[in-house]
């Protein structure tokens, strides 16, 4: 019988993921740390293009610049998303503005009707914000982990908008290993009560965004540091416009395409006792 896992397997189980994603390293991150005013975020894929990608069904603008995107009613693991938009050549973009939107932990967006199990949450807008980029290129939105929803691997949609023609459609995308840990193990996340059927690997938006556009995690005492690196050709002109991608476009679905995770495949870790893996929820261990 394999012995259990260790908190540092766990943690490696995390940052090393087939499909991308990873958590970052002390090093890289003490270089984060002078990001406001001497240049990039550590990260990978540098100055390389973020594909566009669908918008999907759920996106509106609520007129919300903010940092906060919670609302203090949405409950979860509490994250910070640090996105800086740069052009090709690495330069900061100031003044860029960036629009964030995800579902909560149990799985629903805020705003529309006919979710699953019949749930409208028409009228609200948690988990929605925009912020606008400073001389660095750098915006921060105060959120929580994203929860999952059938068809779908975790993620969380980002506009970025430089002029009305010019505007940048993708979603970020986080280390499997971690997601599963979190939704097995921390309420109200385990309220879902079924597998997820996607995973990174064999979500097919995922798949067109490319490991540009996977995240690097970092574990802080009372929450995660998500952080990407953002690339925007100037000279660009979305065929979306700010009037939001056209035909919204539909979650994959159907079986896992041939050698991925087949549902349920990726289980919790193992950990060592009295070591809490989730910053800020106590008794995870």
């Amino acid at each position: 019988m394999p012995s259990p896992l260790t908190r540092r397997d766990a943690l490696r189980l995390v940052a090393i993921t087939a499909a991308g994603g990873a958590l970052m390293s002390q090093q890289a991150f003490a270089q984060e740390a002078s990001a406001e005013t001497t240049g990039l975020m550590p990260g990978a894929d540098v100055c390389v293009l973020t594909p566009e990608v669908t918008e999907g069904p759920y996106y509106f603008d609520p007129s919300l610049e903010r940092a906060d995107i919670t609302e203090g009613t949405q409950t979860g693991v509490a994250t910070t998303v640090r996105l800086q938009i740069v052009d090709g050549s690495c330069k900061p973009i100031e003044g860029a503005r960036v629009d964030i939107w995800h579902c909560n932990a149990e799985g629903l967006y805020s705003g529309y009707a006919n979710q699953t199990g019949g749930i409208d949450t028409t009228g609200q807008t948690f988990l929605r914000g925009t912020q606008f980029a400073g001389a660095s290129g750098i915006v921060e939105f105060q959120t929580i982990y994203p929860g999952w929803y059938a068809g779908r691997t975790t993620h969380i949609h980002f506009k970025v908008f430089l002029d009305e023609k010019t505007v940048l459609t993708g979603q970020l995308f986080f280390p499997d290993a971690l997601s599963q840990f979190i939704y097995q193990n921390v309420e109200p996340y385990t309220e879902h009560g079924h597998d997820r059927d996607v995973l990174n690997a064999n979500d097919n938006i995922a798949s067109q965004a490319t490991r540009a556009s996977f995240a690097y995690v970092k574990e802080l005492e009372e929450r995660y540091l998500v952080a990407m690196i953002v690339g925007v050709d100037p000279a660009a002109e979305s065929a979306t416009g700010f009037g939001g991608a056209a035909g919204g476009g539909e979650p994959p679905s159907g079986p896992p395409p041939d050698g991925a995770p087949a549902d349920g495949a990726m289980s919790a870790p193992a950990t060592e006792t009295g070591v809490s893996l989730v910053p800020g929820i106590s008794g995870i261990r």
